[in-house]
């Protein structure tokens, strides 16, 4: 049963989950369902997911939506792909809102449609102020690719003489990448059973616990969120030191 107190066998609270959705395929296929199906059932999934996360007092959701690898996919599932954001922020937006929930977007925004950025700037802008949840969405993102800005930015501002070469440490470099003012990700979870992180938030996850989830992405409730936040809490996070006394 999934503790009152997340705290417990932690070094520090919960604050900010990461998810890594995975299986819509998967999902639909085992269904003789089209790919498309799979997506779209997955967009309950996150829709549950968020109102979990509310319930458990979870600050912080980050959601590895589309990566910057997934362009390779056929180009009507990317397109199916483009079109459930474009539904998901239209319909969606307003109820997030009045939720109390803030939208962000980290990734490279240039390659998005010209409309889907605008429809992200409204959003960010919409809802800034917004306190309970912090809701990213990880669209055209790639852990290497970030990393490889954000040190292309650093370079050119130590150019600029706007820092100086010797005051970098993690924290400036930090401020650099997309996630700049968001805390790590405590909790990072993968669904579908794989067990790989694929190029997602590799600075920012250094310290996370990993929890890889035998259920595919469309199925993923409130309960699978419990249980791995139950496995967080049961984890002794050390960060290098010796294991702590309880």
């Amino acid at each position: 049963m999934q503790s009152d107190d997340n705290t417990s066998g932690s070094s520090r609270p919960l604050l900010h989950v990461a998810i890594i959705m995975d299986g819509n395929g998967r999902w639909a296929a085992s269904r003789g369902l089209p790919r498309p199906m799979g997506h779209r059932s997955g967009i309950e999934a996150v829709r549950r997911t968020i109102e979990a996360c509310s319930q458990q007092h979870v600050g912080y959701l980050t959601l590895f939506s589309f990566s910057s690898e997934n362009w390779r996919r056929p180009a009507t599932e990317v397109g199916e792909l483009m079109g459930l954001l474009r539904t998901y922020l239209k319909s969606e937006l307003s109820t997030l809102h009045k939720e109390g929930i803030r939208i962000r977007v980290i990734g490279d925004k240039k390659q998005l449609p010209p409309d889907i950025v605008s429809m992200i700037a409204h959003a960010e802008e919409l809802t800034k102020d917004n306190k309970k949840l912090v809701l990213t969405l990880a669209l055209n993102y790639g852990g290497r690719q970030e990393i490889t800005a954000a040190a292309r930015g650093l370079a050119k501002a130590v150019e600029r003489g706007e820092v100086q070469a010797d005051a970098i440490d993690e924290h400036v470099f930090q401020s650099f990448l997309f996630t700049d003012g968001m805390p790590d990700p405590d909790l990072v979870i993968r669904t579908s059973g794989e067990k790989r992180i694929s190029n997602f938030l590799l600075w920012q996850s250094a310290y996370a616990e990993y929890v890889f989830l035998d259920v595919l992405w469309p199925d993923f409730s409130g309960e699978h969120l419990a249980q791995a936040i139950d496995e967080f809490t049961r984890r002794d996070r050390r960060y290098g030191a010796t294991a702590s006394k309880r």
